[in-house]
């Protein structure tokens, strides 16, 4: 689905992933510091929206999600995962509910699959599942900004901002008057410097949450019962996860930032030695310069000198080994 903030000034399209909404709009680094300071707004309008309505709604998503959601208190933001039988992230939704509705996004492309799931898990209970992503938009308004919130808005208020469940006709308008608009990679860049993990960069088709420090934030140790908790709790209380989320400093002399599925080596054993992660994202940053996330090994020693590639990199521990 192709935004319309596609037609502003200096628009450059996103690609990969990312495809539908602008990689920036001719200035990264500016967009970077704009959105820091707190001003402007990120098009995330290439997000799926699902949504879910049914006095039973915050009961029945308690049974199927790793989030304490049967409580949750209306306007108030949580996230979540829904993992496989053998404990690996199969989805992350972002959500809140705003009394009547649960609403959540969810990364481009996989909102078919998570409403086919949550479908053939109805039963008996008074829910319905609704594909939105045709008539709401995501925008995220950063932390800081003063930007007003229209009158009947779903939003979703975090410490690193604002997500709005906009309606999708509203979206050049609210736009226009409460830019400027802001391209997806000074998005990416803040996200990668707060060690926020996305599903599908970060995430591989073996990720357990322990590994990205999604325990606590996304998956609740004191709950019910749900598909995968068996892992969750296996690992918590008697193990330790294979792989380990951390953050990387590049060499900034190098030109071309390493793609997703970079080999991350020790700097002591060159380019030839045995891999031990790779990368998941990276990103140029308007202060810390070339930085990135990588999934590595957790017996790799904290204070080990890494290369990406060819590039010098030192990390910083998000998850401890």
């Amino acid at each position: 689905m192709k935004s319309p903030l596609l037609s502003l000034p200096g628009a450059v399209p996103a690609e990969g992933r990312d495809e539908g909404v602008a990689a920036h709009y001719g200035d990264l680094f500016r967009e970077q510091r704009a959105l820091a300071d707190g001003g402007g707004l990120v098009d995330l309008s290439h997000r799926g929206v699902v949504t879910v309505t049914g006095d039973d709604r915050l009961a029945w998503l308690h049974l199927l999600l790793t989030q304490h959601v049967s409580d949750l208190a209306p306007n108030r933001a949580t996230e979540s995962l829904i993992l496989s039988a053998n404990g690996h992230i199969e989805h992350a939704l972002y959500l809140v509910d705003d009394g009547t509705t649960m609403w959540m996004h969810v990364e481009p492309g996989t909102q078919d699959d998570l409403i086919a799931y949550l479908e053939s898990m109805k039963f008996f209970y008074r829910v319905e599942v609704a594909d939105s992503t045709a008539d709401f938009a995501v925008v995220h308004l950063p932390a800081g900004s003063i930007a007003e919130v229209p009158d009947g808005v779903a939003v979703r208020e975090t410490a690193h901002g604002r997500d709005l469940f906009l309606p999708r006709a509203d979206l050049e308008a609210y736009a226009a008057g409460h830019g400027p608009a802001v391209g997806i990679l000074a998005y990416e860049a803040l996200r990668v410097e707060t060690h926020r993990p996305r599903l599908g960069f970060e995430t591989d088709h073996r990720t357990i949450p322990h590994e990205l420090g999604w325990i606590g934030s996304a998956v609740h140790l004191q709950k019910g019962c749900y598909r995968g908790q068996e892992t969750v709790a296996r690992v918590h209380n008697l193990g330790k996860p294979p792989r380990r989320l951390v953050f990387l400093h590049l060499d900034g002399s190098e030109v071309h930032l390493p793609g997703h599925g970079t080999p991350v080596r020790l700097a002591a054993d060159g380019e030839e030695g045995r891999q031990l992660g790779f990368v998941t994202t990276s990103a140029r940053h308007h202060e810390l310069g070339p930085i990135a996330l990588a999934l590595v090994k957790r017996n790799v020693a904290v204070d080990a000198e890494l290369i990406v590639g060819d590039t010098a990199a030192a990390q910083e521990t998000i998850v401890e080994p």
